[in-house]
């Protein structure tokens, strides 16, 4: 026969009657457990959807409105936080004067080609996702009042991905700054060029690369933005060909990737490799801008390009505290003089 159970018990001393009776240990654990389940939990707060914004750098939460204003630069520790080309096209161009180019340039597929996917619903996937044709945008609009054509890269589009629209908007683009004497800005962000269309996505490489030659031949300015991240066959052609090349700070710009590299050169790499910071230390980078002042750093390329100066007319229009004199500068634009850099007529 199998002896009853034995139970630990809090023995208790004799008590008189309407004392607490005795209890097992498991009896009084249980009666906790059922407590705490009753007890009323905290109401949760209740935050709007898209009311704050967690940086991904510093994990400080900011109101999105303040990053907004702040065109979406951490307040806490300046991380630039990813934007896509509509906000960058508001961020840059004077309201009211941005007029699209090109804006019926659709792709298709021209190879048939399929992975997983066939690539033609990978392209009204990605068209229904970001609300775009294609991955870039291009324009002519004003910047303080400086006119120029601007194409903006869109990383939501299959990765910013370089294919055949992307080249000829591009090219039309350059080629439509280079009939209107104006300069062209263009915002790079992409992983490179889109294997999707094979062979006839290299070629915009040459294609691009052409129309920025016949652009520079006319003494017109070009300025390539790399943003993060800018690689690939972008990155191999006019992302680096402007006369002056800005970066955005920590961007991520670079060829091919960082194991590929390591894997041929059978070293280990930098830990701040392919950084814009690193691409500045050497001279791949001209000047890192903070996005906040983006805007009023390309005007003032743009109106030193149109009014070049030479130091003697600069030295000649300052007095002894270095304070501008006699009308040379008129607000943050230098004025027109008669003599360039290099002693030759001012460029067009």
């Amino acid at each position: 026969m199998t002896p009853p159970r034995q139970t630990n018990v809090i023995e208790l001393a004799p008590c008189s009657p309407g004392a607490i009776a005795p209890m097992s240990l498991f009896d009084w654990f249980a009666n906790r457990q059922k407590a705490d389940a009753a007890a009323p939990e905290p109401p949760e707060r209740d935050i709007a959807d898209g009311l704050w914004t967690k940086c991904e750098a510093c994990g400080v939460m900011a109101y999105t409105k303040d990053l907004k204003t702040n065109q979406m630069v951490c307040l806490n520790c300046e991380h630039h936080m990813r934007v896509w080309s509509d906000d960058r096209i508001e961020q840059l161009i004077d309201a009211g004067t941005w007029q699209p180019l090109d804006t019926g340039v659709a792709p298709v597929d021209p190879l048939g080609f399929r992975d997983r996917k066939a690539y033609r619903d990978r392209i009204k996937e990605a068209q229904a996702k970001s609300g775009l044709v294609d991955a870039v945008q291009t324009g002519q609009g004003e910047i303080h009042g400086e006119s120029l054509v601007l194409g903006v890269m869109d990383f939501r589009f299959m990765g910013g991905s370089m294919g055949s629209v992307v080249g000829e908007k591009l090219t039309r683009a350059i080629e439509h700054a280079t009939a209107q004497g104006v300069a062209v800005i263009i915002l790079c962000a992409s992983g490179g060029a889109r294997m999707q269309e094979g062979m006839l996505s290299l070629m915009q490489m040459a294609k691009i690369s052409g129309a920025l030659e016949r652009h520079r031949e006319q003494g017109l300015l070009y300025i390539p933005v790399l943003t993060h991240p800018t690689t690939g066959g972008v990155t191999a052609s006019f992302a680096m060909l402007g006369d002056l090349i800005l970066a955005e700070p920590k961007a991520m710009i670079g060829f091919a990737g960082r194991r590929v590299i390591e894997q041929t050169l059978r070293e280990k790499l930098p830990d701040n490799f392919q950084t814009a910071e690193y691409l500045l230390a050497n001279g791949f980078v001209d000047a890192i801008v903070p996005r906040t002042q983006l805007k009023k750093t390309l005007s003032q390329l743009i109106n030193m390009h149109h009014h070049p100066f030479s130091p003697a007319a600069a030295s000649r229009s300052m007095g002894n505290n270095g304070a501008a004199s006699d009308g040379a500068w008129e607000g943050d634009r230098p004025q027109p003089v008669n003599e360039s850099l290099n002693g030759s007529a001012p460029l067009s």
